[in-house]
C-alpha cells in the first residue's frame, strides 16, 4: 500500500531548526534537482580532520536584517547549473527542515541568492517520497511563524 502524500504550495515556511533559522520562506521548485540555500560570509574550516563551514543567511526576503550565523560539516562539494545556466561549485550541508509539523534531513547547497526572490529553493531531491507540489497553491503547510530566528 502506498502512503498518501501531502499537499504542499509552490512556496511555504519552513524552519531548518539545526541552523537556528527560526522561519524562512522557501520556494518549491521541482524542476531544481538540488536545495539550494541563500549564504553569505562563507569560510570553510577543518575542525577533527573534518570539514566544516561557518556562514550567515538573511532568512527574511530583500531584508539584510536580521542575520543567522550558522555552522555545519561540510558532506559534498557538487559543481550545480544555476537558474541562468552558469555552472558553481557548491558546499553541500546536511541539516534538518522542518515542514508543518515534519522535521527530516535535507542536504543543501550554499551560494549566493542575494538577487533572488526566495533565500531558499527547495528541489525535488528534498520534496521526494513525502509530497506533491500544487502551483496553484501557497503555504498549505501552514500560516508564517511569528519569529525569523530561534
Amino acid at each position: 500500500m502506498v502512503a498518501k502524500k501531502k499537499v504542499l504550495g509552490w512556496r511555504e515556511w519552513v524552519e531548518l531548526p539545526g541552523l537556528k533559522v527560526g522561519r524562512i520562506k522557501a520556494k518549491l521548485d521541482t524542476g531544481a534537482r538540488t536545495s539550494a540555500l541563500h549564504a553569505f560570509n562563507v569560510k570553510p574550516y577543518t575542525k577533527y580532520g573534518a570539514a566544516h563551514v561557518r556562514f550567515d543567511v538573511h532568512p527574511v526576503q530583500r531584508k539584510k536584517k536580521p542575520s543567522v550565523r550558522c555552522r555545519a560539516l561540510v558532506i559534498d562539494h557538487r559543481t550545480i547549473t544555476n537558474s541562468g545556466g552558469d555552472r558553481e561549485e557548491r558546499l553541500v550541508i546536511r541539516t534538518k527542515i522542518k515542514i508543518g509539523k515534519e522535521t527530516f534531513p535535507i542536504e543543501l547547497t550554499l551560494t549566493d541568492r542575494d538577487e533572488m526572490g526566495f533565500r531558499l529553493l527547495l528541489g525535488r531531491q528534498a520534496l521526494r517520497r513525502r509530497y506533491v507540489v500544487d502551483p496553484a497553491r501557497g503555504f498549505a503547510a501552514g500560516k508564517k511563524k511569528k519569529t525569523a530566528t530561534k
